[in-house]
């Protein structure tokens, strides 16, 4: 190993330490805070205030986290106007990094949502509580009539669900087949879906590894997809259509175009 490699593992290293000792302190702070906000406000107000206000809390707090990274890291965040005119939509992302569940909250940051999440997450201490509190989702923990039933009921009042439907991330830039489970929804429930598309952030934080690296990430959102012009095609279909769309923007995104 060369000097200018052992130079640049060191100054990794000391970045690293340095924004997980932040992170940490943050949410130390934050996390508590927001807590005891919650229980005061839910004192005086119906339970379904309550859930709105954890997950608005929750999004502050993941874009708290990803500001953290700058300069470290750069977030370009390119949104889509239009998007702001529609109501309660199912937001389709690409999945490539653990960092993905904190990215999304820049194209959410003005909806309350929820996310349709794996096992671990609900594991995790203090975290796994909190995203039980605001409704976060599992497929894998329920029957689909059982998700499907939460699922409509909660568009129906005004909650977004953001959701990876590759299910897992996948390895590198190449994206995994999607599952069909909220494209289903989506038909039944008549509702606007959005892709949303990340790039660069394979590149920040390695598969399997703890350390991020400097570098930019990119996440665009494209212009909904309403009702109307996906109402007439399968489930099937309408999944191909989507990936379609996030594979054409992730190309020119990852400088293929």
């Amino acid at each position: 190993m060369g000097s200018k490699d052992k130079l640049f593992n060191l100054k990794l290293i000391f970045l690293n330490t340095t924004q997980y000792v932040i992170y940490v302190l943050y949410s130390l702070l934050a996390i508590p805070l927001a807590t005891i906000y919650v229980m005061l406000k839910a004192l005086f107000s119906a339970r379904r205030s309550t859930h709105r206000r954890v997950r608005k809390l929750i999004g502050f707090w993941a874009m708290g986290i990803s500001f953290i990274t700058l300069p470290f890291v750069k977030v370009r965040y390119k949104s889509n106007e239009a998007n702001s005119e529609i109501g309660a939509c199912i937001y389709i992302c690409n999945h490539r990094s653990f960092l993905d569940g904190f990215l999304v909250a820049h194209p959410c940051r003005r909806r309350e949502v929820v996310q349709v999440v794996n096992v671990w997450p609900f594991k995790i201490p203090v975290i796994g509580v909190i995203a039980k509190v605001a409704g976060y989702l599992n497929v894998k923990a329920m029957p689909f009539n059982e998700f499907s039933s939460i699922a409509k009921s909660l568009i129906g009042n005004g909650v977004s669900i953001v959701s990876f439907p590759e299910g897992t991330r996948s390895k590198g830039k190449a994206m995994g087949s999607f599952h069909g489970s909220m494209f289903r929804i989506a038909l039944e429930v008549g509702c606007p879906i959005v892709p949303i598309c990340i790039s660069g952030n394979e590149k920040v934080l390695l598969r399997g590894n703890v350390m991020m690296r400097p570098g930019e990430i990119k996440i665009h959102e494209l212009p909904a997809l309403e009702w109307n012009e996906y109402k007439d095609i399968a489930p099937f279909q309408l999944k191909i259509k989507v990936r379609n769309m996030i594979i054409r923007e992730l190309t020119v995104m990852d400088g293929g175009v």
